[in-house]
């Protein structure tokens, strides 16, 4: 954050009872049917249709050390907010921080105004100043809310929304839990953000050593493991480059507890435990699962879905997904949500006691990215190997010349990898190699300085579990698996298409859309009424959440039949997806990156919805 004494702020609750809540808090959301099993006075829930919201400082201890951060009603993560489907909600929001703040209501279908986003919606909550939201909820399910100012949601300002159906659930349960998934850090968010843009890969302690070197060579030989080596070189990349900070500038939370303080819900053998899993988290992807317990994926980003049973999914930042659980057994289970770097983890238990835990799994071996991550061809050999990957945009000039092909493996050359061999688990099954497909042309902005490269096969396959999860011996959710019930909000066919690669520079810790970062790009325009498509191309080796505010994001299939109805959308590295969206919401909305410092690093885009011929001129935001 810039320029806010936090400790200016008087908090809501002195810092000893804060740190004590830490370890107690529990979102509670149905009766138990023995109300002696309640563990501890739960966190705040608010229900009803009108609320009183204070976002202001205080100081949080989640290490061992006393941090700034902000909070709502004194409280990280921030009150429960209990809406009912149909009725119209009153949200007072008051900014007792010493610079502008904000709330988005992540998820839900509301006026441009109530959408809290600054400089596009309206101005933001000035200090000491209140703001009204006032809208009506159209829709049910498990949703989030957080601040959209600067890095005020890194450091606590974020909370679950929870919306009763107005007939009544679809599935009943006999408990009912949110499980909030966060990342807090020590650093200063400004100051991390500065480290970044400075050195990209300044918290990646995972990279291969001399160890793995000398292991590799025993396991496939010199050439090979030179061949390889000398490719992630010559690409200027990292193949252990998963995620951009790690377990080592993040501790990682459930509903604000940290692993060893251990969130527990309760349950009775033989009960239906609903689970609302949101990830809240600034910049983690995280890899779910429940030893023991089979996982019933019955919502996704608070809609409806056929049920779908799973050993494990993967929830990308700001995904929401509903599980059910049956525990059969009278004892605990761990809920276990690695990151998707494998540098550290969140942890809680179900059990049938307070005070009961399981054990806590190893987190699975470093997962490493492959040659399809980054879009390039699966036959290595000859010219389609050589032109699959795009040197100028991997270095310059000097990347086709530093190819030297001969030093990779003598007169062998590129056809001597075997991917196999280099366990990169690639699939060359016909089936895998149709839903291959090759982008033929790039934004002209992506040739420059602003992109450092470009994947130029790329995959269409909804059935990709991504990096790290692929043949694992569990099953694990995919966006194939998932069938919003219902059908399509529209069943137009979309008039027109939109294509956005999700491009940036690693190295200089620079993201954009179409090689434009914010700053620099005019709006998305959209016509009132109409429908359309969004075909989105990753062009860089990271994993990026998309989110489109003010709209549904109607995911397709490779045949461009529905699929599944989400709010955020998760792109895997090299990775072609596109949806349908119908753009019947007025105004200036958001689309981003919720990868926090990346939307700050310019993968930002407005979206402006106007009727016919009254577009407005190009506007200009502070994100960069």
């Amino acid at each position: 954050m810039k320029n806010v004494d936090l400790d200016s702020v008087v908090p809501a609750m002195s810092r000893r009872q804060f740190v004590r809540g830490v370890g107690a808090g529990l979102f509670v959301l149905g009766a138990a049917r023995n109300p002696s099993l309640a563990q501890s006075p739960p966190q705040t829930v608010l229900h009803g249709t009108d609320f009183d919201l204070q976002i202001g400082g205080m100081r949080a201890n989640f290490t061992g050390t006393a941090r700034p951060a902000v909070a709502v009603n004194g409280q990280i993560p921030a009150p429960l907010l209990r809406w009912r489907e149909g009725d119209t909600v009153t949200l007072r929001v008051t900014n007792r921080l010493a610079e502008r703040s904000s709330i988005h209501w992540h998820g839900m279908i509301v006026p441009a105004d109530m959408d809290g986003v600054p400089g596009l919606s309206f101005d933001g909550i000035a200090p000491g100043e209140t703001y009204t939201y006032r809208f009506k909820v159209n829709q049910y399910g498990t949703y989030w809310y957080h601040s959209h100012s600067r890095f005020q949601e890194q450091i606590g300002l974020y909370g679950p929304i929870v919306i009763e159906p107005r007939g009544g659930e679809r599935r009943q349960v006999d408990r009912d839990y949110v499980v909030l998934l966060s990342d807090w850090t020590d650093f200063d968010p400004e100051r991390l953000f500065a480290t970044l843009k400075k050195q990209s890969n300044y918290f990646n302690f995972h990279k291969r050593t001399a160890g793995d070197f000398l292991r590799d060579v025993r396991e496939k030989g010199w050439s090979q493991t030179v061949a390889e080596r000398r490719m992630w070189g010559d690409m200027r990349m990292d193949p252990t480059d998963l995620a951009d900070v790690s377990g080592y500038a993040y501790t990682y939370l459930m509903n604000g507890i940290t692993p060893a303080a251990n969130w527990t819900g309760l349950f009775n053998r033989g009960e239906r435990v609903r689970l609302r899993f949101i990830n809240g988290s600034a910049m983690s992807i995280f890899d779910v699962r429940i030893p023991g317990l089979k996982l019933m994926v019955v919502a996704a980003d608070g809609q409806d879905v056929e049920p779908v049973t799973v050993d494990e999914f993967r929830i990308g930042t700001a995904e929401v997904y509903d599980v059910i659980v049956e525990p059969t057994e009278d004892h605990a289970y761990t809920i276990f949500a690695q990151s998707m770097d494998r540098t550290g983890y969140a942890r809680g238990t179900l059990a049938p006691r307070a005070g009961l835990q399981a054990d806590v799994p190893a987190m699975d071996t470093r997962p490493l990215l492959t040659m399809m991550d980054m879009g390039m061809a699966h036959d290595m050999g000859g010219a389609q190997g050589t032109q699959a990957m795009d040197h100028a945009a991997m270095g310059g000039a000097q990347g086709t010349q530093a190819m030297d092909h001969a030093a990779m493996g003598g007169a062998q050359g590129m056809q001597a990898m075997d991917h196999a061999a280099l366990g990169h688990s690639m699939d060359h099954s016909a089936a895998n190699q149709s839903a291959m497909q090759p982008v033929t042309t790039h934004p002209a902005a992506e040739y420059g300085p602003t992109v450092d490269s470009r994947a130029e096969q790329v995959q269409t396959r909804l059935d990709d579990p991504g990096v790290g999860l692929r043949d694992n011996g569990r099953r694990v959710l995919t966006y194939a698996d998932l069938h919003t019930m219902g059908g399509p909000i529209d069943r137009r066919e979309p008039g027109r298409e939109i294509a956005l690669h999700l491009t940036g520079h690693m190295e200089r810790f620079m993201w954009s859309f179409n090689g434009e970062k914010f700053s620099a790009a005019a709006p998305l325009r959209f016509t009132l009424g109409e429908r359309l498509r969004i075909v989105l191309v990753n062009d860089s080796m990271m994993t990026h959440p998309i989110h489109l505010h003010g709209m549904w994001s109607e995911v397709e299939n490779e045949k461009g039949e529905f699929q599944v109805r989400k709010h955020t959308v998760t792109v895997n590295p090299a990775q072609r997806l596109r949806y349908a969206v119908t753009a019947d919401a007025l105004g200036r909305w958001a689309y981003h990156c919720h990868l926090l410092y990346h939307m700050e690093a310019g993968m930002f885009r407005e979206v402006e919805v106007a009727e016919r011929g009254a577009h407005q001129e190009d506007h200009r935001g502070d994100h960069q």
